[in-house]
């Protein structure tokens, strides 16, 4: 089989709930990435793009009806170039990514567009149907902006508990303090706002409707600060506002290819996809989840931790980021300090569809910079998966 490329990849920026972004329908927020992963690659004729794939973890809002094709269709791609839309909740884009790059290696596509969108404020309230017409009692709108709705009573309690009570569990087990979250957080405020700072953003963010960095990085952040913030799950937990990704908005998207997709795209790939890995344990231990996913997705780049030279997290909580982390220290990751160097999505956001899109694109650009060969991007998912995806630097390589 062929190989899949990575050529290009944008993002908007990451907005917060009910902030910059919240009047932005996400069929028009994906139809900005589209446009910006285009707008870099202005050699490529859009008709030559074989297959749009799209993630996305809502689906009951504007965003229905397969957002990928609809926002192909509001980018103005021609319509002879299909599309999709994938739900993995939050590894969705990364998914797509997977996706895409599969298809590209048995020959199917040369060029697939692929990347995500979630608006967590514009996600509406839904009313379930009554099983039989006008029932007498009263009906409940449930928000559709995260977590369990709508729950199959069959489902085990301990399965639908919350994302923040499922990492409380993880913090017991693992005993990963309320300080050392908070720390992490602030790192990755720092780190975020230190990115912005040196350009490093510039290049990866199309602005959308006036905003053109992330909303949510507080450069003023303090683990003072975050030790006055309470519990959000438990009276005496340790999961916070300030220690957990928050909601937003936005998209990313990637340009993948064949090899041979350079002539039409108009310049070299920046990676290649070397190996993926999927993995799924007990709803309720999600936030462990990526520790095998990487690992398998090494195992089939043919690879060991101490090559890799730059991970890309998705930081859903702090908690199982560091319980993450701390297990690859013990299978030979080399520095925690490579760990999302440029920030992560307790600062950047967590809108759920784009997030594998951002991994991937920041990937690329952390590992170009810092010229190293391989890399990985990870994350955790709802429902007790993850998805990770080993990616080299084609510049280091030769």
């Amino acid at each position: 089989m062929s190989s899949a490329y990575l050529y290009s990849a944008t993002r908007t920026p990451f907005g917060k709930f009910n902030g910059a972004l919240a009047g932005i329908r996400p069929d028009d927020l994906a139809a900005a990435a589209i446009g910006g992963v285009l707008a870099r690659t202005p050699s490529l004729d859009p008709a030559a793009i074989d297959e749009v794939v799209w993630g996305n973890a809502n689906g009951a809002g504007e965003e229905n009806r397969n957002v990928g094709r609809m926002a192909a269709l509001l980018a103005g791609l021609p319509t002879g170039v299909p599309g999709t839309t994938v739900n993995r909740l939050c590894g969705s884009s990364l998914d797509a990514a997977m996706i895409g790059s599969r298809t590209i290696e048995t020959g199917d596509a040369d060029i697939v567009l692929v990347g995500g969108v979630e608006s967590m404020t514009r996600a509406p309230w839904v009313l379930p149907k009554p099983s039989r017409a006008f029932p007498a009692g009263d009906v409940t709108a449930v928000s559709t902006t995260l977590g369990w709705r709508l729950v199959n009573p069959r489902m085990p309690k301990a399965w639908t508990a919350s994302l923040g009570e499922c990492n409380e569990q993880l913090q017991e087990r693992f005993g990963i303090s309320r300080e050392r979250q908070d720390e992490f957080a602030v790192r990755s405020h720092r780190l975020a706002h230190r990115a912005w700072e040196d350009g490093f953003y510039d290049a990866l963010v199309t602005p959308v409707a006036g905003l053109d960095r992330d909303e949510g990085v507080r450069a003023d952040s303090t683990v003072e600060k975050l030790a006055g913030l309470k519990p959000s799950f438990r009276p005496d937990g340790t999961i916070t506002a300030g220690n957990a990704s928050p909601l937003s908005d936005g998209g990313s998207a990637v340009l993948l290819g064949s090899e041979s997709a350079s002539a039409a795209i108009g310049h070299d790939p920046l990676g290649r996809i070397l190996g993926r890995g999927a993995m799924a344990l007990d709803p309720h231990d999600f936030g462990y989840a990526p520790v095998e996913a990487a690992d398998r997705a090494l195992a089939r780049a043919g690879i060991t931790w101490n090559r890799v030279g730059a991970v890309e997290l998705n930081e859903a909580f702090a908690v199982q980021s560091l319980a993450c982390v701390d297990a690859w220290l013990k299978e030979g990751l080399r520095d925690p300090g490579i760990v999302n160097q440029r920030g992560g999505a307790l600062a950047i956001g967590h809108p759920l569809g784009a997030s594998g899109g951002r991994l991937l694109g920041t990937l690329a650009a952390v590992l170009k910079e810092r010229h190293e060969r391989y890399g990985v991007a990870a994350v955790c998912i709802g429902v007790g998966q993850a998805l990770a995806v080993v990616l080299e630097n084609l510049e280091v390589s030769k």
